[in-house]
């Protein structure tokens, strides 16, 4: 689905893969019917796949990634992306969904999808303060609805936990891991390793989750997946990308990833005007320790309407949800500016003293999420 906005996207081009040597990309455009790609106009999307996004010479837009990584990796994530697709083609228009699935060849890693060429990411209106709370309140609805899907029928879907977060790193890293980790990754991996109540936090978190109900979740939702067509306001139309990490998990990883993706932005705009009343006395200002936690409250004050929104549209499709999904989903809240402060280590040779800010917050609410869910924003939603 193509629409309108009227704020111009903002997309960031690379030169794609050269089809030449991937032939099946045009060979799965043919067999769906679009034609295969024109080329005068072709760009790369930026992410781990290789992709492709323009015209067909059909006319068709199209957006086609291929899967790479380990042959078993990417056959566990075409996996789980198809096994959501299967499960959205009959569920009511209001779940949360993706771009359309043009068609696939998982032998080859590929799946193609209708190109929503004027969307803006979530993560551009965030950082251009035009995810507004009415849109966050849509987006809790959809991913409720999401969650409310009978685990019943999807029996067959991926049990098993993600990746992160997990104690086995916090203990040891693999000797052929840390020979490829960044001065700034094994900095971080030295904190985290160092501090017993982080890992304690870890290991409480990973066993309320496996005592948790089990729902039809995302498991790696964040803002910059959120694509949004459309005229602002209610006219947007909203979708959710990337569904290679699906499964039966925590709804808490889905709702702490939304969450957390918000108390990063928090923090991390304490060293910046976006918000502030003033924005001329920002130039004069020293950065104490009371200055930074003072801003920061600011920040989340200001930003915390957002989850707020989303909580109660979640809420409003699961008010049966389990009690203590929001303080374990503040725990993941905790944890996603860990796992952000260690993919932004991987492109560092130094950690920046606002990702420590950030990653010291996070800690303080995977230890103590109970202390810190109306602080983030899923108090009562009532």
């Amino acid at each position: 689905m193509t629409g309108t906005t009227t704020t111009p996207r903002t997309e960031l081009r690379f030169r794609p893969v050269d089809l030449d040597g991937v032939p099946e990309v045009d060979a799965l455009l043919r067999r769906i019917g679009t034609g295969p790609f024109d080329r005068t106009d072709l760009t790369a999307l930026p992410g781990r796949n290789d992709t492709w996004a323009g015209r067909t010479t059909g006319g068709a837009p199209v957006f086609v990634k291929r899967l790479t990584g380990p042959p078993e990796d990417v056959r566990a994530r075409m996996g789980r992306a198809l096994a959501y697709e299967r499960m959205v083609a009959d569920a009511p228009a209001d779940v949360l969904r993706g771009p359309a699935l043009l068609g696939s060849d998982p032998d080859a890693g590929l799946l193609a999808f209708d190109y929503l060429q004027d969307a803006r990411s979530g993560a551009e209106l965030m950082a251009d303060q035009e995810f507004t709370p009415e849109l966050a309140h849509r987006a809790g609805l959809a991913l409720g609805r999401l969650h409310a899907r009978p685990a019943g029928p999807l029996g067959a879907l991926e049990r098993s936990a993600p990746a992160l977060p997990s104690p086995e790193p916090l203990e040891a890293l693999p000797a052929a891991v840390f020979e490829e980790l960044s001065g700034a990754e094994l900095e971080t991996w030295r904190l985290l390793q160092n501090d017993a109540p982080l890992i304690g936090a870890v290991h409480r978190l990973l066993a309320d989750e496996r005592a948790a109900p089990r729902v039809p979740a995302h498991c790696d939702l964040r803002m910059d997946q959120f694509l949004i067509t459309g005229r602002p306001g209610a006219d947007a139309v909203l979708h959710v990308a990337d569904w290679e990490e699906f499964r039966l998990a925590d709804p808490a990883r889905d709702v702490g990833g939304f969450a957390g993706e918000w108390l990063h932005r928090a923090v991390h705009d304490i060293v910046t005007t976006r918000g502030d009343a003033d924005t001329a006395a920002f130039a004069g200002l020293s950065m104490t320790r009371e200055t930074v936690l003072a801003r920061g409250a600011e920040k989340l004050t200001r930003l915390r309407p957002v989850v707020q929104e989303f909580w109660r549209g979640y809420r409003a499709a699961r008010p049966d949800a389990d009690p203590g999904l929001a303080e374990r989903a503040t725990a993941f809240a905790g944890w996603h500016l860990l796992d952000r402060l260690l993919a932004g280590a991987a492109r560092s040779n130094r950690l920046l003293g606002i990702e420590r800010a950030a990653a010291g917050i996070g800690r303080t609410a995977l230890l103590d999420p109970a202390r810190f869910t109306h602080v983030v924003g899923l108090g009562d939603a009532s």
